[in-house]
């Protein structure tokens, strides 16, 4: 998995484990013996030969269509798993979430088509600010394998461009910290939810979209994954905007824990506490 430290007011804004003390910090894994780990999810292993029918690939590009009616029940009853049509998704149909009204604007996840994003994705990526910290400048092969790895998966994490008003001006994956190697480093619950981002055009950092978009992304993972009682992050500890960012957004602090390549703030969002902070 990518980044996902979000100083979303001081530049770009991912959140997972990486390098230190950048406002910008996305939270990439830094050495690049940690990279493999960071990119790898815990093993919820399916079958392969349930995986290969149920992927719903596209017949074109072979990618799976995100976050499009994929609901299911699981084992024991537990959401996450198999749709009644037969189909993957572990993270209730991202694409379905529809709008949100936010204090910046009306905001939207749409899931990443490649041929579609890849010129404006890479374009960001290759921003030296970003790619101080997700790792992805260069040719837009790289870029572009770093997306269909994710929308070929099973489904743990969905890309998606962050649109404003109608404007695409952020990257954003959504993705089960609780299947991702962060659940190695705290307690996690079924469900937890984790956020990266990045806010892609230089204007829209530093002038408070962060945090309003931290609030409406959670808003909409706690609105439409009923099975998700928390939203996760972990901005490196010493990336002070960062962490005031998630604060801002009603995420709480509650520890501090080691990951490859940096100590983290472990923020959460709980849908207990979404109505008071």
């Amino acid at each position: 998995m990518p980044p996902t430290d979000a100083s979303a007011d001081t530049g770009p804004v991912p959140v997972h484990p990486g390098p230190s003390g950048h406002p910008g910090d996305p939270g990439r894994c830094g050495p690049a013996e940690d990279i493999r780990d960071c990119e790898d999810t815990l093993d919820l292993r399916l079958p392969d030969e349930l995986l290969a029918p149920l992927a719903g690939r596209t017949a074109d590009t072979g990618e799976r269509a995100p976050g499009l009616a994929h609901d299911r029940p699981g084992p024991l009853g537990s959401p996450g798993l198999l749709s009644l049509t037969g189909t993957l998704d572990l993270l209730d149909q991202v694409g379905t979430w529809g709008p949100v009204e936010s204090p910046v604007g009306l905001f939207r996840l749409t899931p990443v088509h490649v041929e579609r994003d890849l010129p404006i994705i890479s374009g960001w990526m290759n921003d030296p600010a970003v790619a101080a910290f997700w790792q992805l400048a260069g040719s837009p092969t790289q870029t572009a394998d770093h997306l269909r790895a994710q929308l070929m998966g099973d489904g743990r994490s969905v890309p998606c461009l962050g649109m404003l008003d109608g404007t695409p001006m952020s990257y954003w994956e959504i993705y089960r910290a609780d299947l991702d190697p962060l659940a190695r480093h705290y307690p996690a619950r079924p469900h937890d939810t984790g956020v990266h981002l990045l806010v892609g055009d230089v204007a829209d950092r530093g002038r408070g979209l962060g945090s309003a978009l931290l609030r409406a992304v959670a808003d909409l993972v706690l609105d439409h994954r009923p099975a998700c009682a928390r939203v996760v992050a972990e901005p490196d500890l010493h990336n002070t905007p960062s962490v005031a960012a998630f604060l801002n957004a009603g995420f709480r602090y509650a520890a501090e824990v080691d990951l490859p390549g940096k100590r983290a703030a472990l923020m959460i969002r709980d849908r207990s506490l979404r109505h008071l902070m």
